[in-house]
């Protein structure tokens, strides 16, 4: 399932009552309080779901944790469901389809002050949950389990193909640490623990797959306390259905993830990377500079000036897309952008766009002036270019400044 950035009301953090009622599961009385709930994602998994169940209910009674096992179905064919209800664990159905969704509407149902979620494939071992309560009661907002050994974990052989073990899980980890400052090893851990006020200050929305790196990448940009824990990871234990794990789809998606939610590296360092090789190209074809027989004339002014226009409007999008990603709380407040608007207002924006407005123009009407001079006949375009490609390129820089300007202000008004 694709991203869906849009709130999926039935699935909100208020909504674990409806659920619960949608799921002909009665409520608990509120005096009987639940320090932990364990929530399995559930979609055709009868071949394990009965072990892992009872590893997580056996964890709860072996170390004295009052405690409740969920298994957030999504609309099983195979008897999970009824395989649930038999073992005792609390069955929610999930109507919308994706790992995400059903996520979203058995953390809603749960009663626990803590959650631990973790599939129900049997590659992870339930009874390891008591050590992500350990950490939660330790104050910690977020524990993330480990299953690489460069954050003390352990792969099972024959539990994770080489390709994800070696490539892919520690490079996007890797992308995760540097980019979101996110102190974990293996961002694709499903097993984790966290606390359910937590959980309801990310507002997260992802429905998909997503839903595990979105709350890592969410919870870093909060600031919250995150800590990692080495588990085992386990072979999948399924054998009517292979994994719902795709190697290069959701690696894609990961990827694309990081990427929306880091408009720095999306827009802001590809843009001003390419502005810093427009000005250089500038530097050497206006004086018409050569080195070592290659000569850097007009053609470099236009190469310049594409690269330039392009670099403007990639930052441009990097405010933009902040811009509106902090008013949709998608991203918490950024105080690089508050100090960014204190110091460029609308006003200031405009200003900026108008005065590079003119300078283009004027540029643009010299050149026309020496066509003038030259009763509108040939040109000599080495030095009629050095106008006309400043002149167009400014012009256009000052038009986009001067929108961008203006949309900006308009995102940063408040809606109800």
């Amino acid at each position: 399932m694709l991203i869906s950035l849009e709130p999926q009301p039935e699935l909100h953090h208020d909504a674990g009552t409806a659920v619960l009622a949608a799921a002909g599961v009665a409520p608990q009385p509120e005096s009987e309080p639940v320090e932990l709930s364990i929530v399995m994602p559930c979609l055709n998994e009868a071949d394990t779901l009965e072990s892992c169940v009872r590893k997580a209910q056996n964890a709860l009674a072996d170390n004295g944790i009052l405690g409740e096992v969920i298994v957030a179905d999504n609309g099983s064919t195979d008897g999970s469901r009824d395989l649930a209800i038999a073992m005792d664990a609390r069955v929610v159905p999930v109507e919308a389809r994706g790992y995400g969704s059903a996520l979203m509407g058995g953390i809603a149902a749960a009663r626990g002050k803590f959650i631990v979620m973790g599939d129900a494939d049997a590659s992870y071992d339930f009874s390891e949950a008591p050590k992500f309560v350990e950490k939660l009661r330790q104050g910690y907002d977020l524990v993330q389990g480990c299953r690489l050994p460069n954050g003390g974990g352990t792969v099972a052989p024959g539990a994770m193909p080489a390709l994800h073990r070696w490539v892919g899980n520690p490079g996007l980890s890797w992308l995760a640490r540097r980019w979101f400052k996110a102190p974990v090893h293996d961002v694709y851990c499903g097993l984790r623990g966290f606390t359910k006020t937590h959980y309801q200050r990310l507002d997260q929305r992802c429905t998909g797959m997503e839903f595990a790196t979105e709350m890592i990448v969410k919870s870093s940009l909060h600031k919250a306390r995150i800590t990692e824990v080495p588990i085992t990871l386990h072979p999948d234990g399924r054998k009517s259905h292979a994994p719902h794990l795709r190697t290069f789809r959701d690696g894609w998606r990961t990827l694309r993830f990081f990427l929306m939610y880091s408009p720095r590296w999306l827009f802001l360092i590809p843009g001003a990377a390419l502005i810093l090789l427009g000005v250089a190209g500038y530097a050497l074809a206006l004086p018409g500079i050569t080195i070592h027989g290659l000569a850097f004339d007009a053609h470099t002014l236009l190469f310049a000036s594409v690269a330039i226009l392009c670099g403007h409007q990639s930052i441009q999008f990097a405010v933009l897309t902040k811009t509106f990603a902090i008013s949709e709380g998608l991203l918490p407040r950024d105080a690089a952008m508050d100090r960014l608007a204190k110091i460029f207002s609308i006003e200031k924006g405009i200003l900026a766009g108008v005065v590079s407005l003119l300078a283009g123009v004027a540029l643009l009407l010299g050149a026309v002036n020496q066509w003038r001079v030259a009763d509108f006949g040939k040109l000599d375009y080495s030095h009629t270019m050095r106008w006309v490609i400043p002149g167009a390129m400014l012009t256009a820089l000052g038009f986009q400044t001067v929108l961008s300007a203006f949309f900006i202000d308009i995102l940063r008004l408040r809606r109800r």
